[in-house]
């Protein structure tokens, strides 16, 4: 079962219930250990006080606020505590916006929120109201020292928490824009084709790390001690001149979307058990057998 990192109420209006949160999702990546060259010991960092130039154990640290240069005022965890908002134990929906009306950019983490005991049916009012209405939830969350807006959406299962950056945080970049009036019409054509000769069904299982793979690979083979292979080298790809060639020239490669391990096999399978591909079978094997 995964961790709870939050546990409050949700409110919308004067409907009120008990949920908890789950984060949704974590990057994987591969860690390394320091080690000293000469014996390949680990090595750890110590921390050494400025002031007596010694060694102290993390027992021994306190948090501290630098107000001026070289000035501290010390804050302990019930100083924290006090200063939590309402927001770290009650969640409350604020307003409801459309989905579309959201700007992914300003999407950060992601959690699972379910119900707490005795909260099942608010919760499955709310999941069912929002994915017929096409709205989300916009609240208001305090967790991990800081307070957050949120969004809240109705998933395949249900209801997903969405942590958002706030309108400060976001980078506007003026340089970050698009000429429309560069396109042509007959390039945008091609350009639509190639979209939907490409065009396939979200399947994120598809889709793999290939540097955490060969990375992985490479480690268990200097494990075993194996000659390290290279990978493939990146294709070197020249700036497009003629933008018209070169659509034409890709929608000429019939290049098809990524497909997965499963998807693969359910062609295999339905073609395996098509009569028609049986017949065909069949007829070959007689072709083979004449000699004809």
């Amino acid at each position: 079962m995964a961790s709870t990192v939050w546990k409050g109420h949700l409110a919308f209006g004067l409907v009120s219930l008990p949920v908890k949160l789950f984060s949704a999702a974590r990057s994987e990546t591969i860690s390394f250990n320091q080690l000293h060259e000469s014996d390949h010991s680990r090595v750890k960092q110590v921390l050494f006080c400025q002031a007596e130039d010694k060694p102290v154990a993390r027992t021994e640290l306190v948090k501290g606020y630098e107000y001026e240069k070289g000035k501290y005022v010390v804050i302990d965890e019930e100083d924290v505590k006090k200063a939590a908002p309402a927001s770290s134990k009650t969640m409350e929906i604020l307003e409801f916006v459309k989905s579309d009306e959201v700007d992914t950019v300003y999407y950060e983490s992601s959690y699972y929120m379910a119900p707490d005991e005795a909260g099942e049916k608010p919760y499955a009012l709310l999941f069912e109201a929002l994915k017929r209405s096409g709205f989300v939830g916009i609240a208001k969350i305090a967790m991990h020292n800081r307070e957050h807006i949120v969004i809240l959406r109705p998933g395949n299962k249900g209801i997903l928490l969405h942590t958002m950056y706030y309108e400060d945080e976001v980078r506007k970049v003026e340089e970050f824009r698009t000429d429309t009036t560069l396109v042509k019409d007959k390039e945008l054509e091609l350009a639509m084709t190639l979209i939907s000769s490409l065009t396939a069904e979200f399947e994120p299982a598809k889709y793999k790390d290939s540097y955490r793979e060969n990375l992985m690979a490479m480690i268990q083979a200097k494990v075993q001690g194996q000659e390290i292979v290279e990978a493939s080298p990146a294709q070197q790809l020249a700036p497009v001149i003629d933008i018209m060639e070169a659509l034409k020239a890709s929608l000429a490669l019939g290049k098809k979307p990524v497909q997965s391990v499963a998807s693969v096999a359910n062609a295999e399978q339905r073609a395996a058990s098509s009569p028609e591909s049986a017949a065909t079978k069949s007829k070959r094997n007689r072709k083979s057998a004449t000699g004809s």
